[in-house]
């Protein structure tokens, strides 16, 4: 967990068996679908449950309530985002590369996943702890990563805090126009390069 990690779970235990777990999974991927095309507001328990295959009280078992799950939800996007990065990450040779690849990892993630700009996006309001804690520790794993490319010598020793933010900031916003707007004709590959670019005319090191 980071350290601005400020929401639990939102679930009431780990289910003990698998087919708890099973369940468990049901009901957050049917949630996923309904508050991704409904919304918060408009999406009620019993419509997650429907659509999970699940009986109704059988959602107490796992969740205290529909902003429990929703919490869930969040928590599971953010674990996913950092996951996705962590494994897109694992070849890469230098630090610009760590940061290409952790967008093309982003942007595969989203692509898969478009539910996770509305959720993160509501959850802004239903549940700011989490929204905050989401966007705080990306920022720092990717601070971390910028701290790293500074002692190799790949990046400046100026960079600061604020220049993970606005890389987050970059990558975001990449995010929605190519994985939740994609259009057809979009060459999706070029995107994390065209990024690259960016960053290597701002953050390099001086020869």
């Amino acid at each position: 967990m980071g350290r601005a990690d400020a929401a639990n779970s939102g679930a009431i235990s780990p289910p003990a068996t698998e087919r708890g777990r099973r369940t468990r999974q049901k009901l957050l991927e049917a949630a996923t679908s309904e508050f991704g095309e409904r919304g918060f507001h408009e999406t009620s328990i019993s419509e997650i449950t429907r659509r999970a295959g699940v009986a109704l009280g059988s959602f107490y078992t796992y969740f205290e309530s529909k902003e429990a799950i929703f919490k869930a939800l969040v928590r599971e996007f953010s674990d996913g985002v950092r996951q996705a990065a962590a494994t897109g990450i694992e070849d890469s040779r230098d630090s610009f590369e760590k940061e290409r690849d952790a967008l093309s990892a982003f942007l595969d993630f989203a692509r898969e996943h478009k539910e996770i700009y509305r959720i993160i996006d509501e959850a802004e309001f239903v549940d700011p702890a989490s929204y905050r804690a989401h966007y705080e520790n990306t920022a720092l794993r990717i601070h971390d990563r910028l701290k790293a490319g500074m002692v190799s010598g790949d990046f400046n020793k100026e960079l600061e805090e604020a220049h993970a933010w606005a890389v987050m900031g970059m990558n975001v916003f990449l995010g929605l126009r190519y994985a939740v707007w994609a259009r057809p004709e979009d060459d999706f590959e070029a995107i994390p390069e065209i990024a690259r670019s960016i960053l290597t005319n701002g953050l390099s090191a001086p020869d």
